[in-house]
């Protein structure tokens, strides 16, 4: 969710390939730019209907990717309870709570909160693994919540107090701590061997089964809107956003691991926040200047420091 890598003071990437650089460009580009396209979605259809016709295409061109290339589709119980888990945090819980999330945030703020990933990565890495926190790490956590606080703080503090906005900020949280999850997750399909192409074709099918329950359950009209702007932005979303956008994210959590490959979510706001500014008219002040380098420089002193 952010900028250029060169200009970032983090991991170093002089020892990286130009395979693995191609990766992370793919990966900011595509999925800087998608959040305008998931405000896009907003409206007419249901938030879950549209998560779930993002990802019922998207798994269609993963399965014929799959199919294809003539990667392996059978697997035992316990790698399709992992695929499960995936697809609950990778593609479905958390693409619901940013689409709700993102009725009363701007686009470009839902990608800021979910550039502390990172944070959050090392924060359940501790609880889980007990990986141990190191101050400096810690140090990086904390300036960066604060600056999500100052973006946030004129809804906060204001005299208008505006709960919609909070509400949003804390369903993006939600929406990164299952992002977050689901990358521990798949870390461990892939340590397993598991082709990525099949991890990633089950992984869908499961969260698009969970969202089909979902939209049963609470009764939403099986709708598409029939204009440019929602059909052209789940195209984006389904093919640039969902097939290659995780490809090369996970790809690069192969290769890098969680930290390093993490160093990719701080990338992504920049591109979000400049497309917000030049579609939906994004105000800067200086506090949300603030804000945002606050985020940033935690995020990169984390990763920085966790990828040594």
């Amino acid at each position: 969710m952010s900028q250029a890598t060169a200009a970032m003071p983090g991991p170093s990437l002089k020892g990286l390939s130009g395979t693995t650089l191609g990766l992370y460009a793919a990966t900011v580009f595509l999925w800087g730019v998608s959040w305008i396209g998931i405000r896009a979605q907003l409206g007419v259809v249901a938030p879950e209907m549209s998560v779930l016709w993002r990802f019922l295409l998207a798994a269609g061109l993963m399965w014929g990717w799959v199919l294809v290339s003539g990667h392996r589709v059978r697997f035992g119980l316990a790698d399709h309870l992992r695929f499960m888990a995936v697809g609950c945090c990778l593609f479905s819980f958390n693409f619901i709570s940013f689409y709700y999330g993102g009725l009363s945030v701007p686009s470009g703020l839902l990608s800021v909160v979910f550039s502390l990933a990172s944070v959050f990565n090392l924060g359940l890495g501790f609880l889980i693994f007990r990986q141990r926190v190191e101050p400096r790490v810690a140090l990086g956590g904390v300036i960066g919540v604060v600056g999500i606080l100052f973006l946030f703080w004129p809804e906060i503090a204001g005299a208008g107090f505006n709960t919609a906005a909070l509400k949003g900020l804390g369903l993006c949280v939600i929406g990164t701590l299952f992002f977050c999850s689901g990358n521990m997750v798949s870390t461990v399909v892939q340590r397993r061997g598991v082709p990525l192409l099949s991890a990633v074709a089950w992984g869908m099918t499961y969260g698009c089964a969970v969202l089909l329950a979902l939209n049963l359950a609470r009764g939403n009209a099986f709708i598409i809107e029939p204009t440019v702007r929602y059909i052209g932005s789940l195209l984006y979303l389904a093919v640039g956003a969902s097939v290659l956008a995780f490809m090369c994210y996970l790809t690069l959590l192969r290769r890098l691991g969680a930290a390093r490959a993490g160093y990719a979510t701080v990338l992504f706001p920049i591109v979000a926040l400049t497309v917000s500014t030049l579609i939906e008219g994004y105000v800067w002040t200086p506090l949300a200047v603030l804000g945002v380098a606050l985020a940033l420089a935690g995020n990169v002193l984390v990763l920085r420091r966790s990828a040594a």
